[in-house]
């Protein structure tokens, strides 16, 4: 029998030949190296049977797990090696070449890091109050300082908005959220709610900037202390109140809400009663801005847990934006205007893999190198998935029939894209 370093070779050279250009290299535990002297990422194993731990079982979890638990490592772009392994899986899927494949990687040695540790799980009846409760705060556990070093200086952890592909993610993020406002029609002295207002900068800035009061709500102690902070350096700590609380105990009526962010992690079976909580929160008239990510499948897939759902976004669910919509009219909403900002997301989220990995020692120090690797990975895939339009965000204007037409669509474009 072929011994591992033989295998592995043989599969490398398979895999190269199934994922097509531009290759990836790959180095062995021996310090072998396959593949282009130039290529912009190199897969490492670290031990003869990293192979076998990255792709068997073949799916996003494993692989995930054998780069979180050093079976392997990602040198140079990690989003090349992501694209190459979405070009494996799609060639996988209609390749005969894959059974082959399969054989060669039982042969080598069964041993996995993977095997060492106890995967996350999730106590309590699905999309309770307490569970999501515990779901967002280990999502956040990971501390402000970790999210310091890949967010933009205003700590604003959702897409951009980009008009030139080259412009700092700062001006982006700006862009993005006086957008959001712009689009609301926001006016002085109506009230606002920010549901998952996260580090508290869109409440700040419309506090600032259009004179409203706003109520943020997020499930982050970390995040409503550094917010509160933030608006009383802004000087609108009297027009601006943070609080760790649940949407669903949201009391009070408010003439505009924005949900940036959020409403992936209400639950599929959940969203009717959100768009209805939503549309009994505003005051007649009140207009409504969701902005959040969507899956281009349809019908969505039903899948096994996969990597995102056990170490990032737990219980999280994507639907098609068409049911988005439809269900928000259901609850007596009318569609305004939907935008999408898919290719903004892939660049922020760019962006995000970027910083992070020009500050890795400040990260891991404020977190660990698990949880390093955690989100340089699950960026990096999701930046690929953005790019490819696997998925897409939309921000959708929804509005009561009742509300006054706006003609013109100036009040939906960014000031400098009119």
């Amino acid at each position: 029998m072929p011994d591992a370093l033989t295998t592995s070779r043989a599969v490398y050279k398979q895999l190269a030949a199934m994922a097509g250009e531009p290759p990836v290299a790959m180095r062995a535990w021996n310090g072998e190296v396959w593949g282009p002297e130039d290529a912009r990422a190199t897969i490492v194993l670290n031990h003869p049977g990293a192979l076998r731990a990255l792709l068997l079982p073949p799916n996003e979890l494993t692989a995930g797990e054998a780069y979180v638990y050093n079976d392997v490592d990602f040198e140079g772009s990690i989003l090349e090696v992501v694209r190459f392994a979405a070009r494996l899986r799609s060639s996988q899927s209609r390749n005969l070449a894959s059974l082959r494949l399969y054989r060669k990687l039982r042969r080598l040695p069964a041993e996995n890091r993977r095997s060492t540790h106890v995967r996350p799980e999730r106590a309590g009846r699905l999309h309770s109050k307490r569970r999501d409760s515990a779901s967002v705060t280990a999502h956040y556990n990971t501390g402000n300082d970790f999210f310091r070093q890949f967010l933009d200086p205003g700590m604003v952890y959702s897409a951009g908005v980009f008009l030139d592909p080259d412009e700092p993610l700062e001006k982006a993020q700006l862009r993005k959220i006086d957008l959001i406002c712009r689009k609301l029609q926001l006016r002085p002295h109506q009230r606002l709610l920010d549901i998952g207002c996260g580090w508290g900068t869109l409440a700040i800035h419309a506090a600032r900037h259009y004179d409203v009061e706003v109520m943020g709500v997020t499930l982050s102690g970390s995040q409503v202390d550094l917010a509160t902070a933030a608006a009383g350096d802004a000087g609108v700590d009297d027009r601006v109140k943070f609080e760790v609380l649940d949407y669903r105990d949201v009391r009070g009526r408010f003439d505009a809400i924005a949900s940036v962010g959020m409403f992936e992690h209400v639950g599929k079976g959940q969203l009717a009663s959100y768009f209805k909580s939503v549309r009994d929160m505003l005051e007649p008239g009140g207009t409504f801005l969701n902005h959040g990510i969507v899956t281009r499948d349809r019908p969505p897939r039903r899948m096994k847990p996969g990597f995102l759902d056990t170490y990032v976004f737990p219980d999280s669910d994507l639907v098609a934006v068409d049911e988005v919509i439809g269900l928000a009219e259901d609850a007596g909403f009318e569609l305004r205007d939907a935008e999408s900002l898919r290719t903004s997301y892939a660049l922020t989220l760019q962006h995000w893999v970027n910083n992070l990995e020009t500050n890795r020692k400040a990260a891991v120090a404020a977190a660990d190198e698990t949880t390093y690797r955690i989100w340089r990975v699950y960026m990096a895939g999701s930046a690929v998935a953005f790019d490819s339009a696997a998925v897409s965000v939309y921000q959708l204007l929804l509005n009561t029939t009742d509300r006054p037409w706006t003609f013109g669509r100036s009040h939906l474009l960014a000031t400098d894209d009119q």
